[in-house]
């Protein structure tokens, strides 16, 4: 695949149908705040959103597609110095720890941008002996799913791959962990800092 949808396209082709961001967003049941992070090119739609994205816009997948090649602009957030980048199209997460040009199923990636946590998107982290218990209250059907759970310290990242109808939870090493890490395949990447990891429990 040379070409994926990019947020000049998803916005001109919004406005040309008169809807606001929020419109778009309640039209494929997404937040507004992700329809503005694909405008802005610090993310992209996942390729399950394609297909009711292009139905709201007015046009095939096809013809959505055809908006030309992505620019990696490398929006980074701060992550103790590293990156998280994640695939539209085969849902495959890479970190990096820093700048970094990095493409997969033909499309360039960009750094996900972390968002705080919100009451639908909430981590708890829970102490045992020496593993952080990490778990969501989030669904996890092929729709609407967390695809991955990550812990972040300044020597790495720890993935944990997880997969619909499967549980939204994971266990992680508390060595220096900073912050964790989840990633929605509908709203995007949030994040909970670890501000006091001796206390029991974390929300």
């Amino acid at each position: 695949m040379d070409n994926y949808v990019t947020g000049a396209v998803i916005r001109s082709l919004r406005e040309g149908k008169r809807m606001t961001q929020e419109d778009l967003a309640e039209k494929i049941h997404v937040s507004a705040k992700a329809v503005s992070k694909w405008e802005t090119g610090k993310g992209f739609p996942d390729v399950s959103l394609l297909e009711p994205l292009a139905e709201a816009l007015g046009i095939s997948v096809m013809e959505l597609l055809n908006g030309g090649a992505i620019q990696n602009r490398n929006r980074a957030f701060n992550m103790l110095r590293g990156k998280i980048y994640v695939c539209p199209v085969c849902g495959n997460v890479i970190g990096a720890t820093g700048e970094a040009a990095i493409s997969c199923c033909g499309v360039t990636l960009l750094p996900q941008e972390a968002e705080e946590m919100d009451d639908d998107h909430r981590i708890c982290a829970e102490i045992m002996e020496d593993e952080y218990y990490v778990s969501m209250d989030h669904p996890m059907t092929k729709e609407h799913a967390v695809s991955f759970l990550a812990a972040v310290s300044d020597q790495g990242i720890q993935f944990v791959k997880l997969y619909p109808e499967g549980a939204a939870e994971a266990r992680f090493k508390t060595s220096r962990v900073k912050a964790m890490y989840a990633y929605c395949n509908r709203h995007g990447l949030f994040e909970m800092k670890i501000h006091r990891p001796n206390q029991k429990r974390m929300k």
